[in-house]
């Protein structure tokens, strides 16, 4: 195999921590579903992270890379972003995966387009299926149906969300010694732009499922 460009191995080892973390939080999420069916639909998404974390490992392995030291630079961000949005309830469980999931994915999409081939390939396959975005979407809908004085509480948090997972983007940006905003700079981007880009998709994600910005 060629050898990878290191830019995509900071990249790679970045978005398998972040796939360990998501399995470690969507098992744990499934456990405040009110029933059987809903812990099922996360669960599964669970095991779609988990899937997703062993293809990019192999892949890192496969370059000769350690899967854990491309991962460590990025622990601290990334374990900072979910003890500090721990949910509380269903609600705030879909909430997190609507809104941070899609963040997320966002954040990674806009620096996958920096690189070329496979490895562009493998990154935006391991990004969130639409299937589950529309799950919670709807999750989301029943509840604030279900109590309209919801949709205020729920749009606090997906404000509190949006906030916490910017403030990581920096961290990460911070901890990667350069790489990630390279790739983003290929693209002739750069990481305020970037930021930008993701807020305007979270308002219209909002406004989606009837929360206010």
């Amino acid at each position: 195999m060629a050898a990878p460009d290191p830019a995509a191995i900071d990249l790679f080892g970045l978005v398998a921590y972040g796939e360990l973390l998501a399995f470690d939080r969507l098992a744990a999420d499934a456990r405040l579903a009110p029933d059987l069916g809903r812990r099922a639909a996360l669960s599964e998404m669970a095991a779609a992270e988990i899937a997703h974390y062993r293809w990019l490992t192999d892949r890192l392995a496969a370059w000769g890379v350690t899967p854990e030291e491309a991962m460590v630079p990025y622990v601290e961000a990334l374990r900072a972003y979910h003890d500090s949005t721990e949910p509380r309830d269903w609600a705030e469980a879909v909430t997190k995966a609507y809104v941070g999931d899609a963040i997320t994915d966002d954040f990674l999409r806009g620096i996958a387009d920096g690189l070329d081939g496979p490895e562009r390939t493998l990154l935006l396959d391991v990004l969130h299926d639409s299937r589950y975005a529309e799950f919670a979407a709807a999750e989301i809908r029943a509840a604030i149906e279900a109590d309209p004085r919801a949709a205020g509480r729920l749009s606090m948090w997906a404000r509190r969300l949006l906030g916490e997972a910017l403030s990581q983007a920096g961290r990460v940006a911070a901890a990667d010694r350069g790489a990630l905003s390279a790739l983003i700079g290929r693209t002739g981007g750069d990481v305020p732009g970037l930021l930008r880009r993701l807020t305007e998709a979270h308002t219209a994600r909002m406004t989606a499922v009837g929360l206010n910005n």
